[in-house]
């Protein structure tokens, strides 16, 4: 068998791993729990959405909130830094007596279930990367369902991620939420070590994870692709698997054209 020389050896190797994980393996340490919400709980999230509503418009999101009179003042008031506890309990009070129904998430429970074995290995294939920096992984991802918001977000010292489906089993942006999934643990992984340590940019950690992604998992999630945010700076940098694993200093030197 040939093996490709210089720089294509990392990739090659890492993407030997993938297949084997993904062809080879009848079982995996199960990495991913799926949690649908209260309805307190998913009042708790739209509050935090639309007090968020600003910066979403901003960066250009689509954000899904329940209709209504009271939601189009709350996004109102939250432009303008008015919101009160009020209108929390308010909201709390509307998604408790008319508007959550569990039945909701459970089409979108089931199509993510259908899925765990892949997304089992392919969180193993992370966990098996030899990176230059610290990528944080966790032994145990959460998704928990929402119908509303921009569609992901993650919380990094949970690893926890909140994934927007609808009561159709649909997510938002691809068909397969192992997409969005994925897209979400690089996010935690890279918090910490590369965009807390030295202030990356929302538009350009948006661009670093999409380039992960699409490097590292593009031979398993065909339909990924990478957002246009107006961010190209990481493009002539970020070409190889081998990159990825030299993150740290490519930020640095990155930035340090500024």
């Amino acid at each position: 068998m040939n093996v490709p020389p210089g720089n294509c050896l990392m990739k090659y190797c890492l993407s030997f791993i993938l297949v084997f994980l993904l062809t080879h393996l009848s079982w995996s340490q199960d990495r991913v729990v799926v949690t649908i919400p209260s309805a307190a709980q998913e009042a708790d999230y739209i509050w935090q959405t639309i007090r968020d509503i600003s910066f979403f418009e901003e960066h250009g999101y689509e954000v899904n909130l329940p209709e209504g009179e009271l939601i189009s003042t709350l996004k109102q008031k939250a432009r303008s830094g008015q919101l009160s506890d009020a209108d929390q309990v308010a909201l709390t009070e509307l998604m408790v007596d008319e508007v959550y129904r569990k039945k909701d998430y459970l089409p979108g429970f089931k199509h993510i279930e259908a899925q765990l074995k892949s997304l089992n290995l392919l969180i193993d294939s992370l966990h098996a990367m030899d990176f230059a920096w610290d990528f944080k992984v966790y032994e145990e991802y959460r998704v928990n369902l929402s119908l509303y918001g921009p569609g992901g977000s993650y919380d990094p010292y949970e690893g926890s991620i909140l994934l927007c489906t609808t009561s159709n089993g649909d997510f938002k942006g691809y068909k397969n939420p192992t997409n969005t999934i994925i897209h979400e643990i690089v996010h935690i992984g890279i918090e910490e070590s590369i965009v807390l340590q030295y202030q990356v940019p929302h538009t350009m950690k948006e661009r670093i994870v999409d380039t992960f992604v699409s490097l590292h998992f593009k031979e398993f999630l065909p339909e990924y692709r990478i957002q246009d945010m107006g961010e190209y700076r990481t493009d002539s940098y970020l070409d190889t698997v081998e990159d990825i694993v030299e993150l740290d200093s490519i930020v640095q030197d990155i930035l340090k054209e500024e």
